[in-house]
C-alpha cells in the first residue's frame, strides 16, 4: 500500500497509508500522542513500582514510542527491556524522513534512532545501559508469551481498517503476556474495545485522551 510522510498538528511527522486514510500516529500530534498515551498513562505508572520494566509494543511502526521510552528510562534510571512487534517494518528512508530526533532535540537521539532501525530483527540489542530492544517481525497473533511483561503499548492501526486486531481473541493473548498487575494502554476508547478487554479479564479505565481525542483506555490485569 502507498505510504507518504505528513506533518501533524504539533509539527511532528507521521506516515499515512493513503489507501486506508489511516496514520501511524494521531494527526493532532504524533509526539503529543506518544507522550500522553504511552508514557504518561503507561510507563510512568509502571516505573514508579518497578525498577526493571518489560514492555511489549504491539505495532513498533516508526519507533517513536520506543525512542521516547528509551529517553525516559535514561532520565529516570530505570532498566527497560523493550520488545516491539511489527509485521511490516518501515524503511530506513521513511524513518529518517520523519526527523523525530530533530523534533525532540535530545543529545545523541539521532544516532540512537538510527541504531534502533538498523539493528537486526529477532535479536536483543543493549542500546544503552538502561534500555534493550528486540524487534520481532511477525503477526500480532503469533505473540505467545506468558506472564512476562509489565506493560503493553497497544498501538495497532484503528478498528476501522483492522477490526480483527481489536477483539477478545487478541486481547486474551495480551492478558496472558502480562504479569499480575501489569497494564495495557491504548489510544482507542471505542465501546467495543473496552468490552473486549473486559471479556478476557481486564479491569478497564477510561482516561482523558490526547489532543484531538476525548478519551483513551487503560486496562489492568488484577491479581
Amino acid at each position: 500500500m502507498k505510504r507518504k510522510i505528513i506533518v501533524t498538528a504539533d509539527g511532528s511527522k507521521t506516515i499515512q497509508i493513503e489507501d486506508w486514510n489511516e496514520q501511524y500516529h494521531s494527526i493532532h500530534g504524533a509526539v503529543q500522542e506518544a507522550y500522553h498515551v504511552f508514557i504518561k498513562s503507561g510507563f510512568w505508572q509502571v516505573e514508579e513500582k518497578e525498577h526493571q520494566v518489560r514492555i511489549l509494543e504491539m505495532g513498533f511502526g516508526t519507533g517513536l514510542n520506543a525512542l521516547i521510552t528509551m529517553h525516559e528510562a535514561e532520565k529516570r534510571d530505570v532498566s527497560v527491556e523493550y520488545v516491539g512487534i511489527e509485521r511490516y517494518p518501515v524503511s530506513l528512508d521513511e524513518a529518517f524522513q520523519l526527523e523525530y530526533p530533530k523534533m525532540l532535540k535530545w543529545s545523541g537521539s539521532e544516532a540512537m534512532y538510527r541504531k534502533m532501525h538498523e539493528v537486526s530483527w529477532e535479536n536483543t540489542h543493549q542500546l544503552t545501559p538502561n534500555f534493550s530492544l528486540e524487534k520481532c517481525q511477525k503477526d500480532f497473533f503469533e505473540v505467545n508469551q506468558s506472564s512476562l511483561f509489565n506493560l503493553v503499548y497497544f498501538d495497532a492501526f484503528g478498528a476501522r481498517v483492522q477490526p480483527e486486531l481489536w477483539t477478545a481473541a487478541l486481547f486474551e493473548k495480551m492478558f496472558r503476556a502480562l504479569k499480575p498487575n501489569g497494564i495495557l494502554v491504548t489510544y482507542s476508547a471505542k465501546g467495543s474495545v473496552r468490552r473486549a478487554l473486559q471479556e478476557v479479564g481486564f479491569v478497564v479505565e477510561r482516561l482523558p485522551g490526547p489532543p484531538g481525542k476525548r478519551e483513551m483506555l487503560r486496562a489492568t490485569k488484577k491479581e
